[in-house]
């Protein structure tokens, strides 16, 4: 086992540096690789996000025939987010912290090469919101890049295990901690920070994938100099048109230096179109949870992001929810597809927000095309304004508006949103986008807090309840699910059908050409289902909940599913961290998410494994 030895030093050294007479371009690799359904190369399947596999052979006809394969356990409690690349024959699995990478071998199921990196528990842990979850590897340039909690990036040797390099992208005593997948760019490795439950500052940043090199860092808020936003050059989307930004639009909407802990941070997920050379992401929350405590729009936190992969220069950013007020984290992945709207095809990103409005934009531009509800009992906003961009927010659903230390009651979604980090998937034969989502409200109480750096700093107590409205018509209704699997139509912002699931769906959802749709549920189903209709075709209970991603490859002629269970995630932490205190349905331990989901731990409990699927022979 490889274990590199602790150093807060490590962002200006790397483990090893080799020469590079020319450029490297792991994208091109990258592309290859994508392109041959029999690997999972990239948390999205591809770059564009689209989670979606040409493989057929587990179609409507026959999955309902689908068996286990083969299981690995992983050795660690908590929750499983995130999913296996296979690359080449070879599968790469992940764990929660302390984030062990396998490496295993398809025919024989031997782990090739195993990984922990040496972290600091006491220094991490407790800086981890929601639970101490990774979202997953990158692959590129022959290396595996993992992103620990703790922040430090590494850099694998995909063959051996040894670790290239390991470099510093923040520091948890000022809170911050790391939970996304990396995603690797020509030459460069792309990742993020978490931590805006601490007041910590977001954003985005570019290491060589040969050395460690920093070679940018785009902030989500700050002076132009800071969030690489070239005023009269990048855009947003104002007053009906692409408009240029004006200068330092990042401090301009802050009360005085409050932007410096802002928050805004950028723990999702990151896309890339390779012919326009941009990069998409999403930034998050703005800190601290109270509104009334940060006065104005609070640019650019809740925000579409598009930045040139070679400088990180913003050519476009476009802000979803401006002055929060609910923690509705804009971090949800951008899906990069090609769609006819209006009679005019459009290079497009769709994006579903945390606040429960689906968006398309053109890609390019930053031009905003559809903005709908995908779960009809939002009532926080009426609508989304086309012209000015923003949503029109109801009073009644406003904390702001009621003041501090009162509380709102019944605003929907919940601080969860109606869909939270768990990726969708597309399929290009449907048109249809596949939602795994939440369906439940809360009640919301903001109170004045300090900043403290390394503490908490949220300044609101939060209650969570079903709504007891229908996701498809928004009428009332006495139904208690917590969640949903919705098909929607991005060209025109409607949904196509949606299942009820007893609690929310936290797994990313996988599409294929076979006509069927893969996602798993917390009490623990892998569930597929037909992607014209939603009728489910296939089940089976694996060892624990999942909030895992699904994903598919073919390994020998066969196609395999394979997903990581485990209970745990913003959902789930009740039962992760031990949070049940059996006090009433509504307790804001968790961030509001324990009371809500208290029945879970009658259906789950806590173990990671990875569970194979296939046809029988």
């Amino acid at each position: 086992m490889n274990k590199p030895k602790k150093n807060w030093l490590l962002a200006s050294t790397v483990a090893a540096i080799i020469a590079a007479p020319t450029v490297t371009r792991a994208n091109s690799e990258l592309e290859m690789l994508q392109k041959n359904p029999g690997n999972w190369a990239s948390w999205g399947g591809d770059y564009s996000g689209t989670r979606y596999s040409k493989l057929s052979q587990i179609n409507t006809s026959n999955v309902k025939d689908l068996q286990p394969a083969w299981s690995f356990s992983t050795g660690v409690l908590r929750g499983h987010e995130g999913g296996p690349l296979v690359i080449n024959g070879v599968v790469y699995i992940h764990t929660p912290f302390p984030n062990t990478v396998y490496a295993i071998d398809q025919k024989t199921k031997a782990i090739i090469w195993e990984f922990t990196p040496s972290q600091d528990a006491d220094a991490t842990v407790p800086v981890m919101c929601c639970d101490t979850v990774n979202r997953g590897l990158a692959y590129g340039d022959g290396k595996i890049f993992l992103q620990q909690a703790d922040t430090v990036l590494t850099a694998l040797d995909a063959k051996t295990g040894k670790r290239v390099w390991s470099v510093q992208n923040g520091d948890p005593r000022l809170g911050m901690t790391s939970t996304n997948a990396p995603l690797v760019v020509k030459d460069k490795v792309i990742t993020g920070i978490g931590g805006g439950e601490f007041g910590v500052r977001g954003f985005l940043a570019a290491y060589n994938i040969r050395t460690g090199q920093l070679e940018w860092k785009g902030y989500s808020m700050g002076p132009d100099k800071d969030t690489l936003l070239k005023p009269g050059k990048s855009t947003t989307w104002q007053d009906g048109k692409v408009t240029p930004v004006g200068p330092d639009s990042g401090t301009s909407t802050w009360k005085g230096d409050q932007w410096k802990i802002g928050g805004g941070t950028t723990w999702g997920w990151y896309s890339y179109d390779p012919k326009l050379n941009l990069v998409y992401y999403g930034s998050g929350n703005p800190s601290t949870w109270n509104p009334l405590q940060r006065p104005g729009d609070n640019k650019w936190s809740m925000s579409l992001w598009a930045r040139n992969a070679d400088t990180g220069e913003v050519k476009w950013v476009y802000q979803v929810t401006p002055h929060d007020e609910w923690d509705y984290d804009s971090i949800n992945e951008s899906v990069l597809v090609d769609q006819e709207i209006n009679g005019k095809m459009r290079k497009t990103m769709v994006h579903f927000d945390r606040n429960g409005f689906g968006y398309t934009l053109d890609r390019e531009s930053g031009e905003l095309l559809v903005a709908e509800k995908f779960d009809k009992a939002v009532n926080w906003a009426s609508h989304v304004d086309m012209k000015s961009g923003r949503p029109i927010v109801v009073p009644e659903f406003s904390p702001e508006f009621h003041g501090e230390d009162v509380t709102t009651v019944g605003i929907c979604p919940a601080v969860l949103g109606v869909k939270n980090q768990q990726p969708v998937s597309y399929s290009p034969e449907t048109g249809l986008f596949y939602i795994s989502g939440n369906h439940i409200c809360m009640n919301y109480e903001p109170f004045e807090v300090s900043y403290t750096a390394g503490q908490p700093y949220v300044g609101s107590t939060v209650s969570m309840m079903p709504p007891g409205v229908d996701v498809l018509t928004g009428k009332k209704d006495d139904s208690t699910n917590l969640g949903q699997f919705t098909a929607f139509d991005a060209k025109t912002g409607k949904i196509a059908w949606s299942n009820k699931e007893q609690f929310s769906v936290w797994s990313g959802s996988v599409a294929t050409a076979g006509g069927v749709v893969f996602y798993g549920t917390l009490e623990g189903y892998l569930k597929a289902v037909d992607a014209k209709t939603g009728k489910e075709l296939y089940k089976f209970k694996t060892p624990s909940g999942i909030i895992g991603n699904v994903n598919t490859w073919e390994y020998e002629g066969k196609q395999y599913v394979g997903v990581l269970s485990g209970i745990g995630g913003w959902a789930g932490i009740g039962i992760a961290a031990g949070l049940d205190d059996g006090t009433s349905a509504t307790n804001s331990e968790g961030l509001g998410a324990v009371g809500a989901y208290r029945s879970l731990s009658s259906y789950t409990k806590l173990g990671g494994a990875f569970t194979v699927f296939a046809l029988p022979n």
